[in-house]
């Protein structure tokens, strides 16, 4: 267990028939990368599908995603970004409004929906929390993203 609490298991290909959008922001084109890895293998392990959509930063994930709800071409969606401190507050605004937009998403549409926008103070963490080896959190919002998904089947049933 790290710092972040118990990594939440799903069971191979669980999700198979199951289609999934990643939306990453690539203000950090390295880190944005291995979230992707990341997330793209909790996907093909659930036996999910998924496409990706690249927008430019934290803040313009939340609208990739609101765009994609008019398509219904998805079953479920992880949300991937890295927001790094700087010298001015624009970090605070840019974190707490791309992950509460999130959030809104996910609750008024109830969506399942991983969120795996990073939020660090420079870019040694960014990397910590990033790569598959260390933290994975790409894999954490594929895996959260895919139980929303079971747990909207099963309240479906």
């Amino acid at each position: 267990m790290d710092s972040y609490g118990e990594r939440f298991t799903i069971e191979a290909n669980s999700a198979q028939g199951l289609h999934f959008l990643i939306v990453e922001g690539r203000a950090y084109p390295g880190i944005a990368d291995e979230m992707k890895v990341g997330a793209s293998a909790a996907l093909k392990a659930a036996g999910a599908t998924f496409d990706v959509i690249a927008v430019p930063g934290a803040m313009e994930v939340p609208v990739g995603v609101a765009m994609a709800l008019d398509t219904d071409k998805y079953d479920g969606y992880v949300a991937l970004g890295c927001v790094i401190r700087g010298q001015s507050n624009h970090y605070v605004s840019v974190a707490s409004e791309s992950i509460r937009a999130l959030a809104e998403l996910a609750v008024v549409d109830a969506l399942p929906l991983g969120i795996g926008i990073l939020t660090v103070e420079n870019e040694g963490q960014a990397w910590t929390r990033a790569r598959v080896a260390d933290g994975d959190r790409g894999g954490d919002a594929a895996r959260a993203a895919l139980a929303l998904a079971a747990l909207k089947a099963k309240l479906n049933a």
